[in-house]
């Protein structure tokens, strides 16, 4: 059975990459709309902050607040980004994924 601490669910692997991906402009609106680019993927703000609370009780991730703006009626956005063990979890999970569609592959297996 899988370590709930360092595994990675499919949504939180997504999550993840999404996060990596958009660097310094990583926080819930910009993750939310790569998410719908990236794999047509329509997740609610409420999800993708669930998600990525667990991603930082993982340690996979840190948050920062940003500073307070008019238009968001005085709300910081909360920006994250992937810590070295998010990328290792990234990188554990592809290998493992790489491993499994090999196998499939070798055993002559085709979806």
């Amino acid at each position: 059975m899988a370590n709930k601490q360092t595994y990675l669910g499919e949504f939180e692997h997504m999550v993840l990459l999404s996060i990596a991906s958009l660097k310094d402009d990583a926080y819930g609106v910009t993750i939310r709309q790569h998410l719908k680019d990236s794999i047509d993927r329509d997740v609610t703000i409420g999800a993708l902050y669930a998600t990525t609370e667990r991603l930082e009780k993982k340690g996979f991730i840190e948050t920062q607040l940003g500073g307070a703006t008019a238009e968001r009626g005085g709300k910081a956005k909360r920006y994250m980004q992937v810590t070295a063990s998010g990328a290792q979890a990234l990188q554990d999970t592809k290998a493992q994924l790489d491993m499994m569609w090999q196998k499939l592959a070798s055993a002559g297996g085709v979806l």
